[in-house]
């Protein structure tokens, strides 16, 4: 079964960093493309990033260049590097997988950028 478990988020000033991590402690293998979503208050919930299981990915243009997304199949982790944050970064950021047709989402874990 899977259980998505974020990782990471924190208080970070602008111009800052931090690195989001995401394990799927239900699964025995590493099947499916995962990603990172983010919800900022009173706004939609938002796609960031996603990784095949191959290693292919995709941005969006916000973080482009600032963000990037990476997956250790071994260990069913997917990672969130998050640099040059800014104000408007601050989200809940959701752990997201998409396995056999069916998306399944972590509880989501908060990155505040404030000086």
């Amino acid at each position: 079964q899977v259980q998505l478990v974020e990782s990471g988020g924190g208080l970070v000033q602008p111009g800052g960093s931090l690195r989001l991590s995401c394990a799927d402690s239900g699964s025995i293998l590493s099947i499916g493309d995962m990603g990172w979503y983010r919800q900022a208050r009173g706004k939609q919930r938002e796609l960031v990033a996603t990784i095949t299981s191959f290693g292919d990915t995709n941005y969006a243009d916000s973080v482009k260049g600032r963000f990037t997304i990476s997956r250790d199949n071994a260990k069913n982790t997917v990672y969130l590097r998050l640099n040059s944050l800014k104000p408007e970064d601050t989200a809940v950021y959701y752990c997201w997988l998409r396995r056999y047709g069916m998306d399944y989402w972590g509880k989501g874990t908060l990155v505040t950028v404030s000086s």
